[in-house]
């Protein structure tokens, strides 16, 4: 048991099991180094089995860090696969609760974390100056996005059929907000029915937004007040999966003279 979680025995190759604190730094190293070139794990599984040793040697033998440093795997730099326009329409066309249509389509026009969209509340809509307030995000801090004069249709047509209070999209039982997995739930159907392969959960809705906003000619800044960003760097990314980018970009080929048959 390590800070209440339990490491499976499998975590412990039986080697340091046998061993115990008698290996040396690089030997550790050189196991960690075997876990990814030949038995070719999972980025995840070696994580936690570089745990499993880090608290073993720093906690339980009282090592310091300094004295026998377990390297921590790298972690692997993937980029989100963006959903088109139309990928995005089909998703948001196949709910037929209106509560679920119009969770998916608020993620999407205001470029929410699922943890944000779950919490929104009636009052955080600001038809005159057409915002969203979120209140307490990532990093507990409070931000304004945009409420978009279809959005803002959409709501209030849901708001007169459904009368949903404090919370804009209230759990079944009321009193409180729906929960996180119930939306990701509502994303995993709508992306099945709408026959969408492209990996990702409910987040991909912020990816597109994001993505979408830049390549209809938004500038980063704004970008990155919208989602809330803290750095410019982090808001970059979109950058390079932005079409328009990618499209101003010649290949090499196109640049060679006539090829010969």
């Amino acid at each position: 048991m390590i800070a209440g979680y339990a490491i499976p025995r499998a975590a412990v190759p039986h080697a340091l099991r046998r061993f115990r604190g008698r290996l040396r730094q690089r030997e550790v190293e050189a196991y960690l180094v075997h876990l990814a070139e030949e038995r070719q794990l999972a980025w995840n599984t070696r994580s936690l089995i570089t745990n499993g040793l880090r608290f073993f040697y720093h906690t339980t033998l009282g090592r310091t860090r300094m004295g026998f440093a377990i390297p921590r795997p790298k972690t692997p730099a993937q980029l989100p696969e963006i959903l088109s326009r139309e990928e995005v329409a089909r998703i948001l066309s196949r709910p037929t609760n209106c509560k679920h249509r119009m969770l998916l389509m608020t993620a999407y026009a205001a470029g929410l974390r699922v943890s944000e969209l779950v919490r929104l509340r009636v009052r955080d809509l600001d038809s005159d100056r057409m915002t969203i307030r979120v209140e307490q995000g990532k990093g507990a801090r409070d931000r304004y996005t945009l409420l978009s004069p279809r959005l803002l249709e959409e709501l209030r047509a849901y708001w007169r059929a459904a009368r949903p209070q404090p919370w804009l999209f209230p759990s079944q039982r009321g009193g409180h907000p729906v929960s996180v997995s119930c939306a990701q739930r509502v994303w995993g159907r709508a992306k099945r029915n709408a026959r969408v392969t492209k990996r990702g959960g409910i987040h991909a809705l912020r990816h597109a937004f994001a993505t979408h906003l830049l390549e209809a000619g938004t500038d980063l800044h704004t970008i990155q007040r919208l989602l809330g960003h803290r750095h410019l760097g982090t808001t970059m990314v979109y950058f390079h999966l932005a079409r328009k980018t990618l499209a101003e970009r010649s290949s090499p080929l196109d640049l060679l003279p006539q090829i010969p048959d």
